[in-house]
């Protein structure tokens, strides 16, 4: 099985009011860099799927992340359903499963992942969740992926899960970083 990592970096920030994506993390490291750092850590490889204002804006210029590894979506602004479909479509076709990852939630455990990414299968979705809340990241088998390309607006991969309920691999995790995104500046200190 080879699971690779989407991570969907093409967000807006409005409820932020700057790019958070460069906002500083403890360690001094921003939050893109420690997000993609995780993943890079805990999956066999990685897609990271942003905008071109953010890419020009050397938002990247703080992380390790090779260019060819990042994926511009001219669409970005018709919402994260579109940066998904990009990233699907992107794909390497010897992927066997994705996690859906997104780039404002570096708190996860590498544990967790390392717990979904043991569960992956080409037929199911794994689907963390934390006290019975489901979060993120979300790990869609390959059997999958022509829905997912066909992602629009803001549902995501919303869509496909409520299409597929006998195939959810519900996994009860000890970890709120699942939960855990920052969506203004007041989550940062939250989070620490």
């Amino acid at each position: 099985m080879t699971t690779g990592a989407i991570l969907l970096a093409a967000g807006f920030s409005r409820r932020f009011g700057s790019i958070k994506l460069t906002a500083m993390l403890p360690g001094n490291t921003t939050v893109l860099a420690s997000t993609s750092r995780l993943l890079q850590n805990n999956v066999d490889e990685l897609i990271v799927v942003t905008r071109p204002a953010l890419f020009d804006a050397d938002v990247f210029a703080s992380t390790d992340i090779p260019e060819q590894q990042i994926v511009l979506c001219p669409d970005a602004e018709l919402g994260m359903g579109h940066s998904l479909a990009c990233g699907i479509r992107a794909l390497p076709a010897h992927w066997d499963a994705c996690l859906v990852c997104l780039a404002d939630m570096p708190f996860i455990k590498p544990s967790t992942l390392q717990q979904i990414c043991s569960r992956a299968d080409r037929s199911r979705i794994v689907i963390p969740a934390y006290q019975g809340q489901r979060g993120h990241p979300v790990c869609f088998g390959r059997d999958f992926f022509t829905e997912l390309a066909q992602s629009q607006g803001d549902t995501g991969g919303r869509d496909v899960i409520k299409s597929h309920p006998e195939q959810l691999d519900l996994l009860e995790m000890d970890d709120a970083g699942i939960l855990q995104d920052i969506d203004t500046p007041e989550d940062l200190p939250a989070c620490q």
